[in-house]
Order: structure tokens, then C-alpha cells, then sequence
């Protein structure tokens, strides 16, 4: 057990805690829409929790989504019915508990098995809860001390050891070996490092005055690692001085370098654009989004500086003008985010991917036409997932005639010069391609390749 739990969160009036509440209702709509748990636990409606239910309802929406194949393997052999057949507020409500009991220190049993009973109960499943009353008391007893786990370096091994989809796994370890996909599986289970990017000089000075503690970044000067401290309530945060944005995207946003027109193909939440936009004050910025709600929110990040945002398609969009630096940060399967964002790797399908690489080829053809002569074009995702990544831009050089690749190690060097990387960086070149992996790096999983139009 790992958590730093505490408490068990206060009850309310019907028997159930704020907390757990909280979690049930952001676990049900992961599960039954397309909603992100880390934008549901960010959301306005979690301010009106205190601090300590807010810090609890994280840790049991994290940890339950994270572990998720693990729990179900201990609740199954329990259950009188195949888990498959229950109702998605029961198996829910057995999931937030099986995570309390299994995976967090000093949360009573008594507390997680009743308030789970309670949460079946008002969510119009009375029926139901004998049934989890009954699997979560053979659980808390300890009736099934461990589930079956598989020995050896195999992808089975470390899917069930890590609690992830064996498929993936596989793939990882035929890309990567197989300790380099242990490290990223290893990672996937833990609570990424919050990382900041200092976007004004003082802004380091005055979070160390409101009692912030921070460490240097691991990869970029600018970068910052959170030690301690409640960031959230910062001035320095609120007001812009300071961003939290992981390191990998930060080099990303890094590697366009300099330019004095430049597009942002697909640029909300707008973590890279900001950045784009302060390296390089004077320049003209045009951003496109898909969505209008999106956009809102870029166009309320971005206030101030010179950027323009676009609602519109980045796969169908024609550009009136040239750019001399691009970034095409296209959608992607997200699978180097599984810390931050770990329901992804329950709901991706290996099928998914194809469908993702047309969009991503779109989108890099588009973007390329926009392209100035002697310009340079960032393609990048999140995902570990080689046809997303190398395979996508090998295709898409194949078929351009006019566009090369620019060797990463290349790039890389000219930010060492201008004293942008850190001192003594990690490898972060796999086959002339930007490539980071989640605990073999320092930052979240990424793939970049730059690419430049000839003159």
C-alpha cells in the first residue's frame, strides 16, 4: 500500500462521506462517458469540498482507475455473478471499495464497506446491495488473500503485476525491451511529478515566499519540480508568473524555436502555446482549435499576447498565409499520460490506432502546406506508440516531396548552446526522433520529429 490517506473522510448526513460521494460520481461518468477524471477533479463543483476531501476523492478516483484490473481480479472470485453482468454504479461502487481496502493505508474496513453499501443504495440499486455487502466483507477478511499472479519477464507478468492491458504491455516490450516497459509500467502507477515552467523572472522568488518548495527541472533551465508547498492557492499561479506544464511538453514547445509567424495546429488546452507565445513576444501566433468551449478557454490563457485563435478543423483547414515554425501537437492515443490519465488504458482499443494515424496524417499534411520555404514543422504526440510517432512521419516523407527530416540531436544542440537544456540532459534521441519514456525520463512519454521545407 502506497497512499498517503490519512483520514477516512467525514460522513454526511445519509452515510456517506463528501469524498466518497465525489469519487463514485467521477468514477461513473469516466465510466460511462467520454470524461477525463483529472478534468472532473479539477472542476468547479470540487471546490465546495474542503481541502482534505478534495485530497481524498483524488487519491480514490486515481488509485481505483490506475489499479483497476487488479481490483476486478480480487472482487471476481468473490462475486457471485461474472463481473461483466453488474450494473455499472454496483461494479463501481465494488471497485472504490476493493481501493480502499487493498491498495490505501488506514482507511477503516468498516468505513469503505459500508459507505459503498450506502452508495449502491442511492444510486437506485437497493437491490444490489446485499451482493456488495456480502463481496466486500469476504474481501475485507481477507477470504482471498491475493489474486493469481503470473512469474517471469512476459508481458502477462507485468500486465497483472502493473495493471495494465496485456496488450499494450506487449507492444511496449517489443518496442522498447522489456526493463524499459517495466519502467513505464512502474511509472503508470504513481502520482506524476508536478511540474512547473517559470514564465517571469521573479516568479521562483515569489513562490519560495509563499512557502513553496521547488527543485530544479531535469531536462530545461526554465523547468521546475514541485517539492512542496500548496501550489494551487498560489498568486504566482493564479496571475500567470508560473505554469504547470510537464517537462516533456515543455520541450516539445521548445524544439519550434523561434519564428515570427507561427501556427499552433491543434492548440488547446494551450500548455504549448503559451510557452511558444513567451519565447517569442514579437511574433504573430495563429492557433486553431476544434472545439468553440475549448477555444475559450485558449483565448482566456493566452490574454495579452499575440496570439489569434481559430476555431476550425487543423485536418481540413487551408491557410491563407505561410509560417516559418509550425507545431502540429496532433490527438493522439495519449498512452505516454497513463500517470496523469490512467482510464485511457482501459478504454483504448488496439483497433483505434489506425482510425488516430489518419487523423494524424491529415492534420501533418495540412500543416505542412502551410510551411514557408527554409521553415520548420514540429510533429508531436503523447504516445508511446511507434505508428503514431515514427511510422506516421515516415509516411508522410515518403509522399511529400520538398520536406526533410532535421535530425533531433541537431535540434537538441542548438538549445544546449543557447543554454536552454539542462546541464547534463538525458539521452533523449531514438533513431534522429525526440522519444521519452514515463520512468526512463524524467517527464511524461512523448515523440517529436522536426521536420523543414526546403528553400
Amino acid at each position: 500500500m502506497t497512499s498517503r490517506v490519512t483520514h477516512a473522510g467525514r460522513a454526511g448526513a445519509v452515510g456517506v462521506s463528501p469524498a466518497r460521494k465525489s469519487a463514485f460520481e467521477i468514477l461513473l461518468r469516466v465510466e460511462r462517458e467520454q470524461a477525463w477524471a483529472s478534468e472532473l477533479l479539477n472542476a468547479p463543483r470540487m471546490e465546495k469540498l474542503s481541502r482534505e476531501d478534495r485530497g481524498l476523492a483524488h487519491e480514490l478516483v486515481m488509485t481505483t482507475l490506475r489499479w483497476q484490473s487488479s481490483l476486478d481480479a480480487r472482487i471476481a472470485p468473490l462475486c457471485s455473478q461474472p463481473l461483466a453482468r453488474l450494473d455499472t454504479e454496483v461494479l463501481t461502487s465494488l471497485r472504490l471499495a476493493a481501493c480502499q481496502l487493498l491498495r490505501l493505508d488506514r482507511v477503516p474496513a468498516h468505513a469503505a464497506v459500508h459507505e459503498s453499501v450506502e452508495l449502491v443504495k442511492q444510486a437506485g440499486k437497493r437491490s444490489a446491495a446485499p451482493l456488495v455487502n456480502a463481496v466486500l466483507r469476504k474481501l475485507a477478511a481477507g477470504a482471498k488473500v491475493s489474486a493469481t499472479t503470473a512469474s517471469g519477464e512476459s508481458a502477462r507478468s507485468l500486465a497483472e503485476e502493473f495493471a495494465h492491458p496485456e496488450w499494450l504491455v506487449s507492444r511496449w516490450i517489443d518496442t522498447y525491451q522489456y526493463d524499459a516497459a517495466r519502467a513505464i509500467c512502474k511509472a503508470d502507477q504513481r502520482p506524476p511529478v508536478t511540474a512547473l515552467r517559470l514564465c517571469a523572472a521573479e516568479a521562483e522568488a515569489e513562490l519560495l515566499a509563499e512557502g513553496i518548495r521547488l527543485e530544479p527541472g531535469r531536462m530545461l533551465r526554465a523547468a521546475r519540480r514541485l517539492v512542496s508547498g500548496e501550489l494551487a492557492r498560489s498568486a504566482c499561479l493564479r496571475e500567470g508568473r508560473v505554469a504547470i506544464q510537464d517537462e516533456g511538453s515543455q520541450l516539445i514547445a521548445a524544439l519550434a524555436g523561434g519564428g515570427r509567424r507561427i501556427l499552433d495546429c491543434c492548440a488547446a488546452p494551450g500548455g504549448k502555446t503559451l510557452a511558444m507565445a513567451q519565447r517569442n513576444p514579437e511574433a504573430e501566433i495563429t492557433a486553431i482549435e476544434l472545439h468553440e468551449h475549448r477555444a475559450r478557454v485558449l483565448r482566456e490563457r493566452v490574454a495579452g499576447l499575440r496570439v489569434k485563435v481559430i476555431v476550425a478543423d487543423a485536418a481540413a483547414m487551408q491557410y491563407d498565409s505561410e509560417f516559418d515554425r509550425v507545431l502540429a501537437d496532433v490527438p493522439c492515443s495519449g498512452t505516454g499520460t497513463l500517470a496523469a490519465n490512467p482510464e485511457i488504458k482501459w478504454k483504448l482499443q488496439a483497433g483505434q490506432l489506425v482510425g488516430l494515424r489518419d487523423l494524424q496524417l491529415s492534420i501533418l499534411h495540412r500543416a505542412a502546406a502551410a510551411l514557408a520555404p527554409g521553415g520548420r514543422l514540429v510533429y508531436s504526440t503523447c504516445s508511446l506508440e511507434a505508428e503514431e510517432g515514427e511510422g506516421a512521419v515516415e509516411e508522410f516523407l515518403r509522399g511529400g516531396r520538398g520536406f526533410s527530416l532535421i535530425p533531433c540531436e541537431r535540434v537538441l544542440e542548438e538549445l544546449r548552446s543557447a543554454g536552454e537544456l539542462a546541464p547534463e540532459p538525458c539521452d533523449l534521441v531514438r533513431g534522429g526522433y525526440l522519444r521519452t519514456l514515463p520512468g526512463v525520463h524524467p517527464c511524461d512519454g512523448f515523440f517529436a520529429a522536426v521536420i523543414e521545407k526546403e528553400r
